[in-house]
């Protein structure tokens, strides 16, 4: 089965890093709105005028990947509100694929990268929308395969140790 992965939370919860331990540290498979703001040499560089232009990038990107039935397939945004996942649940059905939206919490003490704003981080977690489906209840054995399962385990045991941030 092919797989979509939406991560969710807020600037420096960690989605970033929980993409790369699902498709690898290259950022084939995964994308994410605020990629469209790195330039050729690693600078990021953001523009909230974009914000529209970059999105509609990161889908365009996630289609791509669809239509080659690339799996799994990462998309690790905000997304505070349920409306902006919406694009990505057509083009798993289009494309077949099965999504699971996954909610990371900054537990860690991470900090955001982009160093957005303490206002806009109260004001991003004030707007997050959760919506519990009414739907079957799987297993996390249905979702993860023993290669995904070691990665997970290794990235606990890392942070426990110290070594992961």
């Amino acid at each position: 089965m092919k797989e979509l992965f939406l991560l969710r939370g807020l600037p420096g919860a960690g989605k970033t890093t929980l993409a790369k331990m699902l498709v690898g540290d290259e950022d084939y498979n995964h994308k994410e709105a605020d990629m469209y703001f790195v330039d050729r040499v690693g600078n990021y560089n953001f523009n909230p005028s974009q914000l529209k232009d970059a999105h509609k990038w990161c889908q365009d990107e996630i289609e791509f990947y669809m239509r080659y039935d690339h799996s799994p397939v990462v998309v690790s945004n905000t997304f505070t509100q349920e409306w902006e996942m919406q694009p990505y649940f057509d083009l798993a059905e289009k494309y077949g694929y099965r999504v699971y939206s996954l909610i990371v919490e900054n537990r860690h003490g991470g900090v955001n990268e982009h160093g957005v704003p303490e206002e806009k981080l109260v004001q991003m977690k004030n707007r997050f929308e959760v919506q519990l489906l009414p739907i079957k209840e799987i297993t996390p054995e249905q979702i993860w395969n023993d290669e995904k399962m070691e990665l997970i385990k290794k990235a606990i045991k890392e942070h426990k140790d110290g070594k992961l941030k």
